[in-house]
This record gives structure tokens, sequence and C-alpha cells, in this order.
């Protein structure tokens, strides 16, 4: 079994999308699992609201912060958007990055449309590798 970590700064949004949509999948080759360089304290709300409308609970996730095992333990490493903060964790990790829109202080309508694009990006990942 593969072991796929999605990274972002805060892992309250982009990031535990990714890794619910993998694990909701039952891939019998991947697992996802979620980390930040800087979590929040909870999973924003509205990215929990848009994931609730297609039948995932992410509401009691707890955002949590990258380690070093976590890394290494990985077979695949997806970052969510490197170009927005400083605390990217692409400086420090060999990762594909998806080039994703933070969802943080989006409406829900914005929120939406990333949740649907990290949908895709999963399905493909599933399809490329398991």
């Amino acid at each position: 079994m593969k072991r796929v970590l999605f990274v972002c700064v805060h892992n309250a949004g982009r990031s535990q999308m990714a890794e619910a949509f993998l694990n909701a999948a039952g891939s019998d080759r991947l697992v996802g699992e979620s980390a930040g360089t800087v979590p929040t304290e909870h999973v924003n709300p509205i990215v929990a609201e848009a994931m609730w409308e297609v039948g995932v609970d992410i509401s009691v996730n707890a955002p949590k912060v990258i380690t070093q095992a976590m890394a290494d333990n990985a077979d695949l490493i997806f970052t969510m958007g490197c170009a927005i903060d400083d605390a990217c964790p692409a400086t420090f990790l060999p990762a594909e990055d998806w080039g994703l829109d933070d969802p943080a202080g989006q409406p829900l309508e914005t929120v939406r449309q990333i949740r649907d694009q990290i949908r895709i990006k999963v399905a493909e990942l599933l399809e490329r590798e398991g």
C-alpha cells in the first residue's frame, strides 16, 4: 500500500479535502494522510460544509503539523498551492504541487469550486497510481 501525504500551510482545507477524497475512494493501493506547516486549531467550517454536501464528513478532523516521519513514510507527497505563503512546504519536501487556491476566507461557492478541483485531482491520482 502506497502512503500519500497531502500538505498545505494550515491543514484546514485543501489537504484535508484531498485526504478525505482519497480515503473515501476505498483504494486498496493508496491511503491518504494530511498535515500542515502551520496548522490551525480546526478544519475550516466552510470547507467542512462543502465536503458534507458531497457526503464526506471532515468536521471532526483535527489539523496537524507535518513531521519528518510523515514525510519519510510517504511514497507520494502533494502540496496544495505553494505560491500563496512563505510557509510553503515545497521548500523542504520533494513534492508535486497541485496549484490550488486557498479556501480560507472564501465564500461557499468558491470553496465548492476548489473542492471539485481537488476531487478531480484525486481521481486522476487514483487512475494513475491506484
